[in-house]
């Protein structure tokens, strides 16, 4: 059995995929599984710890921006990188001949689906957000089996629709309290807030967490996770703004890999987070109280969308990100921790929504496919 993955190279494309990895090989140890989209540090070292084979080919996209150069990168991606693009996938898998090609969505998917249905070669496309992006649009309608995560899916044909939730790693289930604050140096008698800007950070949300530093640690212990990018900037800027016996309630790190997240949701009383499908996946499974701030400019509003799905059925709060000033936040997080029954129905209607299985639903949907 040979299996090709591809999508975008952000977590939020390669988290889901590495869980159904994972599942396939519990099902079919001897699994052949490939890799085959944009090039991109972060799915290559994350997939080839899963024995991953990885082949990278040249994508493009369509920015919707309006501006000279948006204009003659748009033109470029169309005359160049996309058509390069879809003759390297056409070449990779006419020589790996993979019996399925599982599509995650995003620009980098395009050249390689497009090259699968020329051969005919069958096609599963999961949509991770409750509005599709422009090229899961186009692509579903060349798709065997179309999966998705939320149940109010827009811009689909609702009968070719298959609600799995959105895989996450089972791993993220195994972490334990004691531990959690042991690694992290906390402090037992102290709320913890995990802060979550995604696997790439959020420059302007780390700006606002920093800026209600003082403030939030005379109360509460923060882990924050904030990005490659920033890290080095943070880290400088919490020791000047912080007084310093407040700062062993502050923990930056640039990157929380697998082991430490673990931990760290393990410790949290409240998570806040960006409003990707991935975080959201993750959080709602494991029960946790979260705040959402969406990200303002993500394709479709998919972000705002997805959040206030979720606070429809009481299951988060939401911020908007225009919204997101001290006062009102820590009005909130006064609101949490001051009502424990608000932080246990939150907890409750999370996991109401929750779908822990898909990733070991979407592996079952590939073997007994392939096995008919």
């Amino acid at each position: 059995m040979k299996i090709v993955f591809t999508g975008g190279g952000t977590g939020g494309h390669i988290f889901p995929i590495i869980a159904i990895v994972r599942e396939l090989r519990k099902i079919v140890p001897l699994a052949k599984i490939y890799y085959l989209g944009p090039k991109d540090p972060f799915a290559k070292k994350h997939l080839s710890r899963e024995g991953v084979i990885n082949f990278f080919v040249l994508s493009g996209k369509i920015r919707r921006y309006i501006d000279p150069q948006s204009f003659f990168l748009n033109i470029f991606d169309l005359l160049v990188r996309i058509p390069l693009g879809f003759l390297q996938s056409f070449f990779y898998l006419l020589v790996l001949n993979p019996d399925l090609v599982f599509s995650k969505g995003g620009y980098g998917s395009l050249p390689v689906v497009l090259a699968s249905k020329i051969l005919f070669i069958p096609v599963f496309l999961h949509e991770s957000d409750s509005v599709p992006g422009l090229a899961n649009r186009l692509l579903a309608k060349l798709a065997n089996e179309v999966f998705v995560s939320f149940p109010e899916t827009s811009n689909f044909a609702k009968n070719r629709l298959i609600l799995v939730g959105n895989p996450i790693r089972s791993s993220i289930f195994g972490g334990k309290k004691e531990e959690a604050i042991s690694y992290f140096k906390l402090s037992p008698d102290r709320p913890t807030i995990l802060i979550l800007g995604g696997s790439q950070g959020a420059q302007r949300l780390n700006e606002k967490i920093l800026s209600f530093l003082p403030h939030l640690l005379k109360k509460y212990q923060l882990i924050h996770q904030c990005g490659e990018k920033d890290f080095k900037t943070v880290e400088r800027e919490s020791k000047v703004m912080v007084k310093p016996d407040l700062l062993n309630f502050y923990h930056p790190f640039s990157f929380l890999e697998e082991e430490e997240l673990i931990k760290a949701y393990a410790a949290a009383d409240l998570v806040v987070s960006r409003a990707g499908s991935g975080a959201i996946f993750e959080i709602l499974a494991l029960g946790k109280p979260a705040i959402f701030i969406p990200l303002p400019e993500s394709a479709q509003e998919h972000q705002l969308k997805n959040a206030y799905f979720l606070a429809k059925y009481q299951a988060c709060l939401v911020i908007e990100e225009e919204n997101l000033i001290m006062n009102l936040f820590l009005q909130k997080l006064e609101e949490l921790f001051s009502l424990p029954e608000k932080l246990k129905n939150l907890s409750e209607n999370a996991k109401a929504l929750s779908k822990p299985r898909a990733a070991f639903v979407l592996a079952k949907y590939i073997v007994e496919y392939l096995r008919q």
